[in-house]
């Protein structure tokens, strides 16, 4: 048996049926296959094919109601978010209350740190990862700043062991218990944007809350990536973008996680806005803000409809298959391409697949120049330089045989340019 028949052999043999049917896939430019082999989901998902229709949808009732559209529209807007509460806070593992869909990411992480970063005494550092995405590290640096501190003293970015490229939970647990009574804030990432590691969300939450600390968590790369208890496992606050395996868009709206200890604390001080007020009274229009004990009571602005409407979408399919059986399937593509790397690069991705999600990042020269050439034959990846290339083969729309393609196109370029 050939790879190739291998690869769909088993695809064949799946038990989860690839939803790739459901999904635009880009066409390949080199007219070998009708389709790419696309594996840049960690950066940006594919559209879902119900989206034109579902906005078409909007946009009709825009037209036919005008603003009664608030009320009257097949989804009337006025309480649009709400029906992303309940698929949310099941993606998430959260209590409905404690979820809510608004805004971007490092919005929502600058609104959860001005709720709960608040430094006092010795204890005014924030702890991140050395590789948080910078955007993590310019929103710390700023809220830093913002209370009069120098971030050079206050941001304290934890390392990987010398010769190693990912951390060790036992490392994060030391450090909290040796310097824990600093530390104001931890705030990692769920899976390491740039190594695809999966934190062990549950204990270092623990280590940090153990020591004192709040703990919140940027999800970006892990929510619709891998199986999440956030309120079981006790989390303070998480925030996570919906563009990537949540595969709603572009910039589309972000969610956000508020333990139900904080929503029903009504002294924990937030940034308000209109809509951070209990729907009962908001169109009372009073001067004195009402919030509901919910998350609801972080938002700020009234939602945009047109951009809730792909995440609605993707959260309905994320529903119909289950984070279960998308995790045992993205165990299964995630193996089987990283068989078939060993031999052709040096993937800094853990080899446990528990240690993991959906990503394998491979360092190799020229990380740049690899993803063009790897575009020109129809496999579509990223790179981050200056030598990491990022391969997430997504259960919901790759197969072993795009892993296959992958596999074969990583082979003919970087064992020809050795």
């Amino acid at each position: 048996m050939t790879d190739e028949q291998e690869a769909l052999a088993l695809d064949e043999a799946d038990p989860l049926p690839t939803r790739r049917a459901e999904f635009l896939i880009p066409p390949a430019p080199d007219g070998s296959y009708g389709e790419s082999a696309y594996f840049a989901g960690n950066s940006l998902g594919l559209q879902p094919r119900g989206v034109a229709a579902r906005i078409s949808e909007e946009l009709e009732d825009w037209a036919r109601f005008g603003v009664e559209g608030h009320t009257q529209g097949r989804r009337p807007w006025v309480g649009y978010h709400e029906l992303l509460r309940d698929p949310m806070a099941r993606l998430v593992g959260a209590l409905p209350h404690e979820v809510v869909a608004m805004n971007t990411l490092t919005v929502n992480l600058h609104l959860m740190m001005a709720s709960f970063y608040r430094p006092a005494g010795e204890r005014t550092r924030i702890v991140i990862e050395d590789t948080a995405f910078p955007s993590d590290s310019y929103a710390v640096a700023s809220q830093a700043v913002h209370h009069g501190l120098d971030p050079a003293e206050a941001i304290v970015r934890l390392r990987p062991r010398e010769g190693e490229d990912t951390l060790r939970t036992e490392d994060i647990a030391d450090y909290l218990e040796r310097e824990g009574d600093r530390v104001a804030l931890l705030m990692l990432g769920g899976v390491n944007y740039l190594t695809g590691q999966l934190m062990d969300i549950q204990a270092i939450t623990k280590a940090g809350r153990a020591a004192g600390a709040v703990v919140g968590w940027d999800l970006a790369h892990a929510a619709g990536n891998v199986p999440l208890r956030l309120h079981d496992w006790d989390v303070d606050f998480a925030a996570w973008c919906s563009y990537k395996y949540l595969n709603s868009g572009p910039g589309a709206v972000a969610g956000c996680f508020v333990h139900e200890r904080h929503v029903r604390d009504a002294s924990v001080p937030k940034l308000a806005g209109w809509w951070g007020t209990d729907p009962a009274t908001r169109f009372r229009m009073g001067p004195v803000i009402d919030p509901p004990a919910s998350a609801d009571a972080w938002q700020l602005s009234n939602p945009p409809i047109f951009s809730l409407a792909p995440v609605l979408v993707s959260l309905e399919i994320f529903d119909s298959v289950g984070m279960g059986a998308l995790r045992a399937k993205s165990e299964r593509l995630t193996a089987y391409l990283a068989r078939r790397l060993t031999w052709v690069a040096d993937v800094i991705t853990p080899a446990d697949p528990a240690m993991r999600g959906c990503q394998l990042s491979i360092r190799v020269r020229d990380a740049g120049g690899l993803v063009h050439a790897l575009a020109r034959s129809g496999v579509i990846a990223d790179a981050r330089e200056p030598d990491v290339v990022r391969l997430a083969p997504v259960p919901l729309y790759n197969t072993f045989h795009d892993c296959h393609r992958l596999a074969d196109a990583l082979s003919v370029r970087i064992t020809g340019s050795l």
